[in-house]
């Protein structure tokens, strides 16, 4: 690839993300929203949220692929710690926590 041609792919790209994100925040920002919109959209999170996780638990980078039971265990104390105690700090530190501990313990 040329300078020429990359320069131009990075510009349009940067046009594109910006027309994605006007879209949204300078068209739609000051209205308010249909209440059936509100509603869907706080699900937004928590559906994209294990989506980014749950590839770097089963199947992570560090481990060339293979299944680590240090991140298997740490996300499983997270996940409990999350749904009995609903605390994501709680979550967080719990799963930090134990994936510091079981690395420590077995590797």
């Amino acid at each position: 690839m040329t300078d020429q041609t990359v320069w131009i792919v990075i510009i349009g790209l940067g046009i594109g993300t910006f027309i994605i994100r006007y879209s949204f925040i300078g068209i739609i920002g000051d209205k308010e929203l249909p209440e059936w919109l509100v509603r869907h959209l706080r699900y937004v999170p928590v559906a994209v949220l294990p989506g980014l996780v749950a590839p770097l638990v089963v199947w992570p980078a560090a481990t060339n692929g293979d299944a680590d039971p240090a991140r298997l265990t740490a996300a499983t104390v997270a996940l409990f710690i999350g749904a009995v105690f609903k605390s994501t700090l709680g979550a967080v530190f719990g799963g930090m926590s134990a994936l510091y501990l079981v690395q420590n313990i077995f590797y």
